[in-house]
Order: C-alpha cells, then structure tokens, then sequence
C-alpha cells in the first residue's frame, strides 16, 4: 500500500501544479539579454545551468506519454560534449482539458495537499523537478522543471539562437 502511495502522490503533485500554473495570472515567457559570447546561461525557479557554446553538440525538443503516470512531458535536451545532460521539461495530466467534475475534484484536493506539504517544507512544491527512484534517476542528467509549454518553447529558443549565432545568452524566468 505505502509502495503505489508516493507514485499516486507524485501524480497529484504534478497534476496540481500544472493546475496552479494555468489558473494563475499569465506569466512572462522567460526573458533574454546579451551575455558572454562563449556562453548560453539559464536562470531559473530551480537553479541556474551554463554551457560554453563551442562544447553542445546537440539540442531537441521533444513530447513523450508516461501512462502509468497519467502525464504528458514536454522536453527540451540540450547535450553537450562533455558528461552531463541537460533536461528541461514540462510535464501535464493526461487529463488535461476533460471536463469532470471528479478530475476537478480531484485536482483541487491535490492542490491542497501540496500547498501544505508545501508550508511545512518552506519550499514551493510544484517548482521542483519529480523524481521517483530508481526509475526516473538519469545517470549525469540535470533536469529543471518548467511550468508552461510557452517557457519551455522560449527557452528552446534562446539556446537554439545562441547555438546558430555563436552569440552567448541569458536566459531568464523569474
């Protein structure tokens, strides 16, 4: 019982968060100023990632289902030549867009309890990347979590022009 607990409770934490983050007001994309030509730099709620220009060797972005989790991500990549890979993500409910009140229900109910565990942990739950060991545990990954396809398609943005323009940027989401 305790075992299919934390995946349930994962589920409601993502699926909360996404809600918090569609019914709160329309948020900046993400902002992007000059920096130092050699280097892509990414400030964001989770952390701050930086990569020299001259070492990516590649960027996507891409969609995925995790059924079993009831969610659909949406993720940027951005490999470099060196050990680590950056993943940048966005992850929705599957049941995203249906109209039920037991969803509805159910999504509320989830938002409180992590707007709780929340206080008590003195953090913003639903900024945080979810991880279920071992699973989800990516040998050398980095991984930030975003809360809007648009920030995430921002983003791919800036690394994208940076990469082809050799023009270093900061990229920015408060």
């Amino acid at each position: 019982m305790k075992a299919m607990l934390l995946p349930v409770l994962a589920c409601l934490l993502i699926a909360t968060s996404n809600a918090l983050a569609q019914s709160a007001p329309a948020a900046p994309k993400g902002v992007e100023s000059d920096g130092n030509h050699r280097f892509w730099v990414a400030n964001l709620p989770g952390g701050q990632y930086m990569v020299a220009l001259d070492h990516l060797t590649a960027i996507s972005r891409h969609t995925y289902a995790i059924p079993e989790a009831g969610l659909i991500v949406d993720e940027v990549t951005v490999d470099t030549n060196g050990q680590g890979l950056a993943r940048f993500y966005f992850a929705s409910p599957l049941t995203e867009g249906v109209n039920n009140n037991a969803v509805a229900n159910l999504t509320a109910r989830a938002k409180e309890l992590t707007d709780y565990a929340g206080q008590r942990a003195g953090t913003d739950l639903h900024k945080m990347v979810v991880k279920k060991y071992p699973e989800t545990t990516h040998a050398r990954a980095i991984e930030y979590r975003l809360l809007s396809a648009d920030e995430l398609g921002a983003l791919y943005g800036s690394v994208s022009s940076a990469w082809t323009t050799g023009r270093g940027r900061v990229f920015t989401i408060k």
